[in-house]
């Protein structure tokens, strides 16, 4: 998997950063990252944190037989590996250009510079020497790999104790830690990488770059020295032409820093050691902190409980106000719920619907009762007509507004010329009262 190039902006920004003399992690220009050393339970078992990278270093021994033009030499084997789990860009089964580069430097740091005594690894001359074995894992990528590989691989070296070996005749018995102390290798001195890293053709030098700075940078440069000032390998990549004066500055630098990463390594190394022989905490359990989920016991605080009412007393005086409660979720329908302001949305169609719809039921119920009361009064009239036919029923109205008057017949017995000129006259006369009006 190929890593995420830089865009434009960024690349703009970091470099306009770097011309103010500025630095993303806010670092003076010759300034390293915070740096931490610690160690395995076991010998020869070391890690460094270097910011955010993180490396760790185990050296491993076996009996093997030596090679033929140095029979009486042990052997130094170094392997550096980039696993994916330090950065997405790294592959795993596969070297690539930057591990082989490693590589080299790393050999050419500690095992050309003869910071061991190899002498003392033989056992029998011409058949059996010690193969020290160094693996050096990336297990965080955030630049600077090569400084902090040699620190994590040298400090590892010295950290670490191969078993005694006791010869009868042709027989050679290698003991273990249980029945003899195990003995450490012989190291002369201690050579440490300092990276340098130069902009805008070597306009401008950074000491320590991040995974950021160093994919803008236009060159590096590798110097690996001892405390004692002298120079054990150089190395200079990114094809840019660099002066003399500016060789000669970057070892003065790197003279400083060698010396200060130098008193950290044995600094850490006589607290280690210090801690095992008194049987104190070691190895992972010291890098352990203890205000995290997996420490089993926590130190007790101590509370002061005496006033503790007086000070809420004070507290809730001096206090503002509190905030206005919101209202209780209100819920106008089943399965919506409400808070704060009630919200009729949606709700006021369906009360507009329901107002339209008794309207409309009302008007329907007022139809109903006009028209039943038109009918009673049709069927008045039909009964009064057909009265009116059988017994000469007179219907006299002055208004709509008045009631139906109904006459019903006199009785037979008397003429019925005298009732047909009463009828006469008084429909005239009800004529007449109409026209006026």
């Amino acid at each position: 998997m190929k890593d995420t190039p830089l865009s434009n902006c960024e690349r703009d920004f970091l470099l306009k950063a770097i011309e103010d003399k500025k630095r993303l992690d806010g670092r003076q220009t010759y300034d390293y990252r915070k740096m931490k050393i610690t160690f395995g339970t076991d010998y020869g078992c070391c890690f460094v944190d270097l910011g955010k990278t993180r490396v760790m270093a185990q050296v491993s021994c076996e009996l093997v037989a030596p090679k033929e033009n140095r029979p009486n030499e042990g052997i130094m084997f170094f392997n550096i590996e980039l696993s994916p789990m330090a950065s997405p860009a790294f592959e795993q089964g596969r070297q690539s250009e930057l591990s082989v580069k490693l590589n080299r430097q790393l050999e050419r740091c500690l095992r050309n510079s003869k910071c061991i005594d190899t002498e003392s690894l033989c056992v029998v001359s011409g058949e059996k020497v010690w193969q020290v074995r160094v693996d050096v894992h990336m297990l965080n990528h955030d630049g600077n790999l090569m400084d902090a590989a040699s620190i994590a691989a040298i400090t590892a070296l010295c950290h670490f104790r191969r078993p005694d070996v006791g010869i009868q005749g042709d027989e050679v018995t290698v003991y273990g830690p249980e029945e003899r102390d195990p003995i450490p290798l012989s190291i002369y001195h201690m050579p440490i990488s300092v990276s340098f890293s130069f902009f805008q053709q070597g306009t401008y030098l950074l000491v320590d770059p991040c995974e950021r700075e160093e994919r803008v940078m236009d060159g590096l440069l590798m110097i690996a020295m001892n405390k004692h000032r002298e120079i054990c390998s150089i190395q200079s990549s990114g094809g840019i032409m660099l002066l003399k004066e500016q060789v000669m500055r970057c070892s003065k630098i790197a003279s400083v820093k060698v010396s200060e990463i130098t008193e950290l390594l044995s600094k850490a190394l006589e607290n280690d050691k210090k801690a095992r022989k008194e049987g104190g905490r070691c190895g992972f359990a010291e890098s352990m902190p203890q205000d995290r989920i997996t420490a089993l016991k926590m130190d007790e605080t101590s509370v002061e409980m005496t006033d503790v009412t007086e000070r809420a007393e004070g507290i809730v005086q001096i206090a503002e106000a509190s905030p206005q409660m919101v209202r209780s979720p209100v819920v106008p329908v089943p399965g919506v719920g409400q808070v704060g302001q009630q919200n009729t949305w949606g709700l006021e169609e369906e009360e507009e619907d329901d107002d339209e719809e008794e309207e409309e039921e009302e008007a329907d119920e007022c139809d109903n009762s006009g028209e039943e009361q038109e009918e009673t009064k049709m069927e008045e009239e039909r009964h009064g007509k057909e009265a009116s036919g059988e017994g000469d029923v007179v219907e006299i109205s002055d208004s709509e507004e008045e009631d139906v008057v109904i006459l019903h017949p006199e009785t037979p017995d008397k003429t019925p010329k005298n009732t047909e000129s009463r009828s006469h006259q008084k429909g005239a006369a009800a004529s007449k009262k109409r026209k006026n009006k």
